[in-house]
């Protein structure tokens, strides 16, 4: 342990002391399946396979899920490339999809998990993947198949799911991995536990969540699949309802190309053509009174949506802003946010990046080291 302290610890040879199992984990994109072995906490490959245009083709019009014994073979090659079989592995690990909605933790894959899956009924996503792959390769070996902490992740309270609309309750779909792995990295750093910490957690990538953590419970977010919260690099965020039913009974739209605008071509690919916050930031800092606005703009409704979560807290102290995604990685866009949420009077910490492969390797570790049992979906009502 001193040595590790001051940063001169080596790797053994031989986990003598503390096994160190070998997990595979999986996360589907929809042109890529990101696919890494961890050994113990560590990685020690991965690689992002790509799916070319002309591959997915055949599959254009059918369900995501058709595609899973295709990118089985692409990580079944991934795997021979390193010297590595199924026999292996002691655990896969993949990401979770749109399944009903469930407590946060390790889940292991089974037979009703598959059929929700691949009757899509919760909607279309790449992530619905995960499970399926996961399922294929460890099927007839006896090595476990896991999701954790998939996007349906829901501890919200039933006055959380409440609108104005009784045909409309809000659903709970967010960036859940990355959420409750950055608030478990939090606690870590602070020698407590997730159970034991009170954090604000803003997810900001090509969409944004923002989420309140009590005490080990997910308890509210923004529907970020959905459009809810603030608007992003590619999505319209919470939109005049008024205005929106206007627009799509006005015959310029047909409702999938505004369905399109709202996830995939909103917010800053609509305002101002780009996606990529970088160049966004090079024309606030070259003075474009377009790009400054908007940009402003974002980062106002971030900072509303990170305040709106206190009362979610109930009267109780919060311990941390934790800002995570890709666009933590700005040191302007950090600073303005700590700015506007100093009130609070609550640090801000930031993990930049989205840290799913070491999310999902360390669910599975957990339940393979016995820190945590895995659970089994459907959960009992």
């Amino acid at each position: 342990m001193r040595l590790h302290a001051y940063g001169e610890w080596k790797r053994t040879p031989k986990d003598t002391f503390f096994r160190r199992h070998r997990v595979l984990v999986l996360n589907p994109g929809s042109t890529s399946t990101k696919t890494s072995v961890f050994e113990g906490d560590e990685e020690r490959f991965t690689e992002e396979l790509q799916h070319s245009a002309e591959e997915l083709k055949a599959f254009e019009g059918r369900p995501i899920t058709d595609q899973f014994t295709f990118r089985k073979e692409a990580v079944l090659r991934f795997l021979a490339d390193k010297g590595l079989g199924l026999g292996d592995l002691d655990a896969v690990a993949g990401r979770g999809g749109l399944l009903r909605p469930i407590p946060h933790g390790t889940w292991k894959v089974g037979a009703a998990m598959l059929d929700d899956l691949r009757a899509g009924q919760r909607g279309e996503h790449a992530s619905n993947l995960g499970a399926l792959i996961a399922s294929e390769l460890v099927a007839g070996t006896g090595t476990p198949a896991y999701i954790v902490d998939p996007v349906v992740v829901d501890e919200a309270d039933p006055k959380v799911r409440i609108s104005g609309l009784k045909e409309l309750p809000r659903r709970v779909i967010s960036h859940a991995l990355n959420q409750i792995a950055t608030a478990r990295r939090y606690a870590e750093e602070h020698e407590t536990f997730y159970e034991r910490v009170n954090v604000i957690v803003a997810h900001m990538g090509g969409g944004i969540t923002v989420g309140a953590h009590r005490k080990g419970r997910y308890i509210d977010v923004n529907n970020g699949l959905d459009g809810e919260g603030p608007f992003s690099p590619q999505r319209t965020g919470t939109l005049p309802a008024g205005q929106l039913i206007d627009l799509c009974f006005s015959g310029k739209y047909t409702k999938a190309e505004l369905k399109l605008k709202n996830k995939g071509r909103g917010g800053m690919i609509d305002l101002l053509g780009t996606s990529d916050m970088r160049e966004v930031e090079r024309r606030v800092e070259a003075g474009d009174a377009e790009a400054t606005l908007v940009y402003d703009a974002m980062i106002y409704q971030i900072a509303k949506a990170i305040t709106g979560q206190v009362p979610a807290f109930e009267g109780a102290p919060i311990d941390a802003i934790l800002l995570t995604g890709g666009m933590a990685r700005s040191p302007k866009l950090v600073g303005e946010l700590t700015r506007l949420t100093a009130a609070l009077g609550c640090p801000v910490k930031v993990y930049p990046g989205e840290n799913e492969m070491a999310a999902l390797a360390k669910g599975a570790l957990r339940v393979l080291s016995g820190r945590e049992a895995a659970k089994d979906y459907p959960p009992a009502i």
